[in-house]
């Protein structure tokens, strides 16, 4: 009941989402009809999609006011712009990377804080719609930042979010592979969830040593894994194998190269693909429930 309950959620967030409806909750408590006047939509329809939400845990519901409302956990996760699979790849990813990234993943990478705040140069690649470029230059304003994908629509993106955040006097973006991303000297490169998408990693971590200074890092942010299945058969690994085939595998497989290493290639996978590339150094630095993050160095 619980795996149909969620696969019949999915079509009502999808909606939800391209309709406003989370959007307009997220700005105070509404009954049915109160959510289909903000929206412009069928109050009838409305009603049926807020139970829905509310048997779900995805809104809150008062019986005595018979309002609807989004906590602010809620709002957080669903009360974004609707698009396609790239927002959605974002929604997924952008909670962990504003939890974690500042405050633990930075801190755990040897001699790096100290050059971010002193003014260090920074690749972010594969960095779709920029939340993590866009976190980084917030925190670190005496540092430059180049965000790189291949997705031009995501790149515009990107773009004007970091002219709405305040930090597009240091963040440049650029449309371009993980392989030919320009520049550099770079004292820090990036690869957030997205090594594993691609089909020629090996190529793209090449081309990452070689931008780098001497004594540059490269971050390295991968979904949780192990290096065996069996590891894997649990919670967590079950999002992502099943992300993985609809998404990942078939976004490597449709790019030359050869690879297609999945979400969930495990650390011993991603350690390979460093030590081909000639780095000669590779720790795990930190981890959370749902990824793990290594440190790699020339």
């Amino acid at each position: 009941m619980a795996d149909l309950g969620a696969t019949f959620a999915a079509g009502n967030v999808v909606i939800g989402h391209r309709l406003g409806l989370y959007r307009a909750l997220a700005t105070g408590p509404a009954s049915a009809g109160q959510l289909a006047e903000r929206t412009a939509t069928s109050p009838r329809y409305v009603a049926e999609w807020l139970r829905g939400q509310a048997a779900g845990g995805y809104v809150e519901y008062d019986p005595a006011t018979e309002a609807y409302s989004m906590t602010q956990e809620q709002a957080f996760a669903l009360a974004s712009p609707d698009g396609d699979v790239f927002i959605g790849c974002e929604q997924f990813f952008r909670p962990g990377y504003s939890a974690n990234l500042i405050p633990s993943w930075i801190p755990a990478l040897d001699g790096v804080p100290d050059k971010l705040r002193s003014g260090a140069k920074v690749a972010d690649i594969g960095c779709g719609l920029g939340a993590s470029t866009i976190l980084l230059a917030q925190e670190y304003p005496n540092s430059a930042f180049t965000g790189s994908d291949y997705h031009g629509q995501s790149i515009e993106i990107a773009r004007k979010r970091a002219s709405d955040g305040g930090v597009a006097d240091r963040v440049r973006f650029e449309v371009t592979s993980a392989a030919s991303f320009s520049g550099t000297g770079y004292d820090l490169a990036a690869t957030f969830d997205c090594l594993h998408d691609m089909g020629d990693p090996l190529a793209a971590a090449r081309h990452i040593r070689q931008a780098l200074k001497p004594d540059g890092t490269w971050l390295v942010v991968e979904p949780y894994a192990s290096d065996d299945a069996a590891g894997n058969l649990n919670p967590v690994g079950r999002v992502y194998y099943n992300a993985s085939t609809q998404l990942c595998l078939p976004n490597a497989l449709s790019q030359p190269g050869g690879y297609a290493l999945g979400a969930q290639a495990g650390e011993a996978a991603i350690r390979q693909v460093a030590t081909e590339a000639g780095f000669t150094r590779f720790r795990r630095a930190a981890e959370t429930p749902f990824n793990l993050v290594y440190e790699v160095r020339p």
